[in-house]
């Protein structure tokens, strides 16, 4: 029996940090949790506390797009190479620019909500754009097809790439527009600025005369896509609440947010808050700019009124932005893990030393298969979430599990080991044999990789 002897995984921690980029170690108390809550996939507290400041990230991650050799052979002798290499370019403009949006050196107060998510959607829309193109590559030099292809999509940057019809800059003239079609409600009426007429104007045109409406269950990633919410009116509740910020902005009022429980709640900071929750026809403008969660006795929302609602700690936009994106890394962790009921990203740290006696013993090892397109959509939503908390332990973690599921095993010990330089001791003992795990995986897919390269390894 090999018996492969792995050394100083903890005390590689620092080194492997200091490989990622600069990074200063705050107090464990200052790192924000993102748990995941079993079945249901990632479950983030983004939004809540909201201590974490002025922390500056470390370089930003590269959007992760690995191309087998196959598809790279497809694209390289397919007409329909230069869309696939435009999807690419755009893949990574878009994270470019959301890096600039969110970066710390920029304040808060001047971030774009809405482009920052238009830039995570517009990556996300080229990355299902470049692997519809590798199919089409592969299906075309499989069947030998010499017919010309046609590059007529009329575009040639991020900026110009449309989205269910409309491009970045057309997708925030529309959101103008809305604000537009409040100010022209508010004169029809003939009435004045008063902070309750313009929430109610606001609301009508959102939710009847637009029609959005709330998905309280999200399934479909439409509710999750900024300009997707914008063409179906069907949106999350933390989209609907950006949406709802943006459009007032636009007025030149300020609405502000919190994260209360599993709600995002938004209102408008004033000195008579009372108005807020006076009931009229059956509801109050807080209910109808919050909805049906306010009513519920199930939810937190419920208990708030106008004495709590001073005492709630206001996101920021970075907070804001996060939220969606935990929104996102939930939605497709549950897809890509749909075929393994109850499968949770931190299920294999519970049976390590078995897992690890196994491929001792017969050098296997097994890993749940997954979707690969939902994990890889899920990585990329992680990856934005750690520009926002670099150093959140808990974040890192999670993000590599999934590196780990992806089979990237490298990465995955990388991350895994500087989280363990972040988390709790307690924390890092649970880390280190997985840790240790990885590196003889990681060594097994090089065994593996040598045997079908026809080389030939010797143990002596």
């Amino acid at each position: 029996m090999l018996r492969v002897p792995i050394s100083g995984v903890r005390n590689q921690q620092m080194m492997m940090m200091t490989t990622c980029g600069h990074m200063l170690v705050p107090s464990l108390g200052d790192c924000r949790r993102y748990d995941f809550d079993g079945c249901v996939g990632f479950g983030s507290d983004y939004g809540n506390g909201m201590k974490n400041r002025g922390m500056v990230p470390t370089t930003a991650k590269k959007t992760r797009l690995c191309i087998s050799p196959m598809a790279s052979s497809a694209v390289a002798e397919s007409p329909s190479s230069s869309r696939a290499d435009l999807y690419k370019k755009v893949l990574e403009a878009a994270r470019d620019k959301f890096t600039q949006e969110i970066s710390f050196q920029s304040k808060d107060k001047d971030i774009s909500l809405a482009k920052a998510l238009l830039y995570v959607a517009a990556e996300d829309e080229a990355f299902l754009a470049f692997n519809r193109e590798i199919d089409v590559c592969s299906l075309h030099n499989e069947r030998r097809d010499t017919s010309s292809f046609s590059d007529g999509q009329g575009w040639d940057s991020l900026e110009g790439m449309p989205m269910a019809g409309k491009n970045i800059n057309e997708w925030l003239v529309e959101l103008d527009t809305i604000a537009k079609e409040v100010e022209a409600e508010l004169v029809s009426r003939d009435i004045g600025c008063h902070l309750t007429e313009v929430l109610n104007a606001v609301n009508k045109v959102l939710f009847e005369l637009r029609g959005f409406k709330r998905s309280p269950v999200i399934v479909d990633s439409k509710c999750s896509y900024l300009h997707t919410v914008l063409s179906s009116r069907c949106s999350s509740a933390i989209l609907l609440s950006v949406i709802y910020i943006e459009v007032c902005r636009g007025l030149n009022l300020t609405i502000v947010g919190s994260r209360v429980g599993e709600e995002f709640l938004i209102w408008p900071p004033t000195g008579n808050p009372e108005e807020l929750f006076k009931v009229t026809c059956g509801h109050s403008l807080f209910g109808v700019v919050n909805g049906k969660c306010v009513d519920d006795p199930r939810s937190k929302a419920s208990d708030i009124n106008s004495h709590s609602l001073l005492g709630l700690d206001i996101a920021t936009n970075r907070d804001i932005i996060g939220i969606a994106l935990a929104n996102l890394i939930r939605l497709y962790w549950k897809r890509a893990s749909r075929s393994n009921h109850g499968l949770m990203l931190t299920s294999p740290l519970r049976s390590v030393d078995k897992s690890v006696e196994k491929l001792k013993n017969d050098g296997s090892s097994e890993t749940p298969l997954l979707r690969p397109q939902e994990l890889s959509l899920a990585i990329m939503a992680s990856e934005r979430l750690l520009i926002l908390q670099p150093h959140n332990w808990c974040l890192r973690r999670d993000y590599g599990m999934m590196l780990y599921y992806k089979k990237e095993y490298e990465p995955a010990v990388q991350e895994l080991s500087i989280c363990m330089a972040f988390a709790p001791e307690e924390e890092a003992q649970v880390l280190e044999p997985f840790v240790e795990k990885l590196h003889l995986m990681r060594l097994e897919a090089t065994w593996k990789s040598l045997g079908q390269k026809g080389g030939r390894l010797t143990i002596l």
